[in-house]
């Protein structure tokens, strides 16, 4: 007998969605409960980001935004700037000077400091190369007039940088979960180890929306919460830890 040896089993949307609305004991009927799926699919990828590091999501920044470039070249004097579109947060942030130059270029990362510790720092505007940043993290879009607008995450750095060309700050970041789209033929972003975490979730999303499922609401929070849980345990770097004591300071 033939084994097949592939693993091309990777579901579509309306996949996804109609094996959810089948374990909430439902049949997927209208054009509305597609509709009422999706929009239940992009509120669970919201959730999961605030549920902990998903490792799918880390990357190095990288935009050619003219607001808000990756990476970024400090100009002298200038202490705060936008960080990239759909930024959750910031994972690690280095400073390299002189880029580009294989004989003088360095890397150094910069220590993370809070608003009340910035705020503390009595000279603000002294400058030198840049040791800290302190992340405001505040991304909002506005959809309330005709063109979006978006206000922008920021990074501010201190000290101040002390000269043009000389600093360009490179951030790994933890980025916003790509939503779901109209096309019900197209596949998620998320990866294949968490697709029975997503089918658990929708279909604890829809039993919650339905009567006739109401039921079986504790079932399916129950079963979402395990098998999140097994693939968020899983999800996580496999390598040998080292811990060494942190020294920060300002003048």
């Amino acid at each position: 007998m033939a084994v097949d040896t592939t693993s091309t089993f990777i579901p579509d949307i309306a996949e996804i969605v109609e094996e959810a609305y089948e374990r909430a004991g439902l049949e997927l009927r209208s054009g509305y409960d597609m509709r009422t799926a999706r929009r239940s699919l992009n509120f669970l990828l919201l959730e999961w980001q605030n549920k902990g590091l998903n490792l799918w999501t880390v990357e190095e920044a990288s935009s050619a935004d003219a607001d808000a470039p990756a990476p970024i070249n400090l100009e002298k004097g200038k202490a705060t700037y936008n960080i990239a579109d759909d930024t959750i947060g910031l994972l690690d942030v280095i400073i390299r000077t002189n880029w580009g130059n294989a004989t003088t270029q360095n890397d150094f990362l910069m220590s993370r400091i809070s608003e009340p510790t910035y705020a503390t720092i009595p000279n603000k505007l002294n400058q030198g190369q840049p040791l800290q940043y302190y992340f405001n993290r505040k991304q909002i879009q506005a959809y309330n007039s005709a063109t979006p607008t978006t206000q922008y995450s920021t990074i501010t750095v201190w000290p101040v940088p002390d000269q043009d060309s000389k600093y360009r700050i490179y951030y790994w970041r933890v980025a916003r979960i790509p939503s779901i789209g109209n096309t019900a033929s197209n596949t998620t972003a998320v990866p294949d180890r968490f697709l029975p975490a997503m089918v658990a979730g929708l279909a604890y999303q829809i039993a919650t929306k339905r009567p006739e499922a109401a039921q079986r609401i504790p079932m399916l929070k129950q079963q979402y919460d395990e098998i999140f849980r097994e693939a968020a345990e899983e999800d996580r770097v496999k390598t040998s830890a080292r811990f060494v004591p942190g020294v920060s300071y300002y003048s």
